[in-house]
C-alpha cells in the first residue's frame, strides 16, 4: 500500500510532542468532547504520559507529511504489558491509539497507511495482538482492515 503521490511518512519522535499532543486533542474534539478545562487537563497529562513512554521506548509514532511539509495525520502505538492469555502467545499487545487526520486531508487513506504501518510495527517486532478503540467514524475502516468488535465493557468511578 503506498501513500498519495506527495505525501511521506516518517517516525515521529520526542520533537514531535506538541503535534502529538494536538492530534490527541483533536481527535476528542471531533468525537464531540467539547469542555475546554477537561482538554486542557488530558493534553497536559499525556504530554507528560507520553514523553515517559517515549523515552521507554512503548510509544512509537508515526506522521505522514503532505508535499508543503505540513504535517496531515498521525497515529500512535503502545506497548502494553499484559499477562499470559488465550487471546495472543505474546507478553505485549499493541494498542493503536491516536489516529487522526486533519480535516483537509481526510479520504485519501492516510489514516489506512497509518494503521497498516502500525501493524506491519507489530508483526516485525512479534505483537500478535493488536486493540484499539473506534469512534463511531473510524469503526468502518478498521473492520475492513480485519478489526472485530470485542466484549470490553467500561466503568467509571
Amino acid at each position: 500500500m503506498s501513500l498519495p503521490e506527495g505525501f511521506t511518512l516518517r517516525p515521529a519522535s520526542i520533537a514531535d510532542l506538541d503535534t502529538l499532543v494536538s492530534h490527541r486533542r483533536k481527535m476528542f474534539r471531533d468525537m464531540g468532547y467539547k469542555q475546554d478545562a477537561t482538554m486542557e487537563s488530558m493534553s497536559s497529562r499525556f504530554r507528560a504520559w507520553l514523553l515517559e513512554q517515549m523515552n521507554a521506548g512503548h510509544y512509537h509514532a508515526w506522521l505522514i507529511c503532505a508535499a508543503d511539509g505540513s504535517i496531515a495525520a498521525g497515529t500512535g502505538l503502545w506497548l502494553m504489558d499484559w499477562p499470559p492469555h488465550v487471546i495472543g502467545k505474546g507478553s505485549r499487545r499493541g494498542n493503536i491509539l491516536n489516529v487522526y487526520t486533519s480535516q483537509s486531508f481526510r479520504r485519501r487513506g492516510l489514516a489506512r497507511h497509518l494503521v497498516q504501518t502500525a501493524l506491519d510495527w507489530c508483526r516485525e517486532n512479534q505483537i500478535d495482538t493488536v486493540i484499539l478503540h473506534a469512534s463511531a467514524a473510524g469503526q468502518g475502516l478498521y473492520q475492513s482492515m480485519g478489526f472485530q468488535p470485542t466484549n470490553e465493557m467500561r466503568l467509571g468511578l
